[in-house]
């Protein structure tokens, strides 16, 4: 059989071979094997090993490892799949695997990578994303995960390991920060060269995952990452335990897949395993499996019945979101517009372990649904009780995508917008616009309805109750305030800047309104009679006295009205060699007026002005002191400590609180 000829510059080894065996009929030029009884004759007349001989063969020209998919979509098989989207002799990729696909570029007629878009941190996801850096290629994440590109290293610094409850794999994440270009907020669309992309949430794999969905040569395509491998598959189960031995993975899985399959793409293109023709099938069958699975564990299995059916009906005009974490109201108009109170985390059934920004995962799941079924035309407006992540998680992501304006009471509405101001439980991750502050106790109105904010300390200072009339109805919002079996529990949080009498004060507020119905923000709605405000009060008065009988306040009020010092802000940015600020909020703990001496403890070679501060207050008044501070020039710190060090007449209670400072 003759052997082709190949094209390109012949071995010097097989010019040598030809040299010495000049009558055998070699061909110099060809890709198949020498038949062995060839190489045997040139062996003997060269007197070369036959080895010598057979390697001496030009070898066949290299076939690419870059497939493709469809005319303008290829894939390479690395660590996963990364999908390159051709335009013109650029791409971009969908994530990134070791890098290796630098190496195959001028196989398929690409000159360069312009931009890489990740689906998830995982590191068979993203390992090579130094490479990319070094190849002047832009990265773009996740938004719930950046912090697991850019400040992984602190991640790492962070992360529990002895006596871990906590079996989120966000240890399968890169081992060193790796700058990124910007991040792919949920529901944004990407303009990526010839390209177009949209950004959906699908969590289950991770918390922060996302498809990327796109039309491309006449086709819907979905990019999902490691949410399904194959018809009825997914590449991992262990991903999906977001705890310690719980399923959230799953249940979200099945969400999301509930999701994608609505917005009907044609193919679906997986991080690992091959690309799915029928989608429909692909996902109906994974969903069946894992609500099987969640069957078999004793868990709520019915996702898709709540999906469907994701809010109650409290009053004609007012729905209870039965899927949120915290319970979020929607509140209906004539105009066929709603108001929400509070909007966290919509559709979920548990969170992640952990507190850092990629456990977090808020979106938008059930606000179409409320549209499409309830005929909503827009949501205008979301008023949350008070500030904690689970009432205003989702605030940002509606005002981005929906147009919603926050409402927020007059009383936090600083706490939503300058979080770093200050050292709070429960704090959401970055800035909450206010759109209006709402002063308290005076009545606004939003379309047919008037609307009363009242102050409520308890379960936190910076919180309000919220009184409206619905369908002739007498409602009270109160968030966390109470609830537990009863719904009459007492439910604060000391940290929050509980006060011991903060329960009476809700009761008598109670009173006052008269509210038929009491609207939490964990429990069911609860109607109100008399012996409800009674019940309440009781609580409330029984509540003060034992913290009289457990507190030692004959001698020092510590902690029954607030703190006794705090620090504002909690959490400052600044520059090494320039001044800040630092404000010292104070309240004389003792049962007699007493000076208070005030100086901050901070690290060496730091300038404080003034050194100290002496003021004179009465028995529980409350009074500010500034200071300004520098640290030296050259210095690059993370969380520096600066303590308040604080002496009350003769007696010195110490460093009460902190301020933490990144010098930059």
């Amino acid at each position: 059989m003759p052997r082709s000829p190949k094209s390109g510059k012949q071995p010097k080894a097989l010019d040598v071979v030809g040299a010495l065996a000049p009558d055998l009929n070699l061909c110099r030029d060809c890709t198949e094997p020498l038949p062995a009884g060839d190489i045997a004759a040139a062996a003997a007349v060269t007197q070369l090993p036959m080895a010598v001989i057979e390697i001496a063969r030009p070898l066949p020209e290299p076939q690419s490892l870059v497939r493709p998919v469809t005319e303008h979509i290829l894939v390479f098989e690395d660590t996963c799949n990364v999908y390159l989207l051709r335009s013109g002799n650029e791409a971009i990729a969908i994530d990134f695997g070791a890098g290796d696909v630098l190496d195959e570029l001028s196989t398929v007629g690409i000159d360069r990578i312009t931009d890489v878009y990740v689906t998830h941190h995982h590191r068979d996801q993203v390992q090579g994303l130094q490479r990319a850096v070094e190849a002047g290629v832009r990265i773009w994440v996740p938004l719930v995960e950046q912090d697991l590109f850019s400040q992984v290293s602190a991640h790492w610094q962070a992360r529990p390991i002895a006596n871990n409850y906590n079996n989120r794999q966000d240890r399968f994440s890169l081992l060193e920060d790796v700058p990124v270009s910007g991040t792919l907020a949920d529901y944004a669309t990407v303009h990526a060269g010839d390209h177009t992309l949209r950004v959906i949430p699908t969590p289950g794999h991770t918390v922060g995952s996302i498809s990327l969905l796109s039309e491309l040569d006449g086709k819907r395509v979905a990019f999902t990452g490691d949410l399904i491998a194959a018809p009825g598959k997914v590449w991992s189960l262990a991903s999906t335990q977001w705890s310690y031995n719980d399923a959230e993975g799953v249940a979200a899985s099945i969400a999301s897949l509930l999701d994608l399959k609505d917005r009907r793409p044609d193919l679906l293109l997986p991080s690992h395993g091959d690309a799915i023709d029928g989608p429909d099938d692909a996902m109906d069958l994974l969903v069946a499996r894992l609500e099987r699975l969640l069957d078999l564990r004793g868990e709520d299995s019915a996702i898709a019945a709540r999906r469907a059916s994701p809010y109650e009906q409290v009053l004609p005009h007012l729905l209870r979101n039965r899927t949120s974490h915290a319970t979020s109201y929607v509140l209906l108009s004539k105009s066929g517009n709603a108001l929400l109170i509070d909007f966290g985390y919509d559709f979920t059934r548990g969170l992640a372990a952990g507190s850092d920004r990629a456990s977090r995962r808020p979106w938008l799941y059930t606000i179409d649904t409320v549209k499409r079924d309830v005929g909503v035309g827009a949501v205008e407006v979301v008023i949350p009780t008070h500030y904690h992540d689970d009432h205003v998680a989702g605030c940002n992501l509606l005002r981005e995508v929906e147009g919603t304006q926050i409402w927020a009471p007059d009383s936090f509405a600083d706490v939503l917008e300058q979080p770093d101001r200050y050292d709070l439980p429960c704090l959401w991750y970055d800035p909450i616009a206010v759109d209006r502050r709402v002063p308290l106790r005076k009545p606004i109105t939003w379309h047919e309805y008037q609307l009363t904010l009242h102050e409520q300390p308890g379960h936190t200072r910076y919180a309000a109750a919220i009184e409206t009339v619905v369908d002739a109805t007498h409602v009270l919002f109160i968030g966390d305030q109470m609830g537990h079996a009863d719904g009459l529990g007492l439910n604060y949080v000391y940290a929050g800047g509980f006060e011991i009498d903060d329960y009476e004060k809700s009761a008598e507020l109670y009173r006052a309104i008269n509210p038929e119905l009491l609207l939490s923000g964990h429990w069911q709605p609860l109607a109100v009679g008399m012996d409800t405000l009674e019940q309440i009060a009781r609580r409330g008065k029984a509540l003060h006295a034992i913290h009289r009988e457990l507190l030692p306040l004959d001698e020092l009020d510590l902690e029954a009205h607030g703190p006794v010092a705090e620090v504002h802000p909690y959490r400052v940015q600044a520059a090494a060699g320039h001044p800040f600020e630092l404000t010292v909020d104070l309240r004389n703990p003792a049962r007699t007026a007493q000076e208070m001496l005030i100086s901050i403890a901070a690290p060496a070679g730091w300038l404080i002005e003034p050194g100290t501060e002496r003021i004179f207050l009465a028995s529980g008044a409350r009074s500010s002191v500034a200071f300004k501070l520098i640290a030296p020039a050259g210095v690059a710190a993370h969380r520096a400590r600066v303590a308040v060090d604080l002496t009350v007449g003769s007696r010195r209670l110490g460093q009460l609180v902190e301020a933490l400072v990144d010098l930059v």
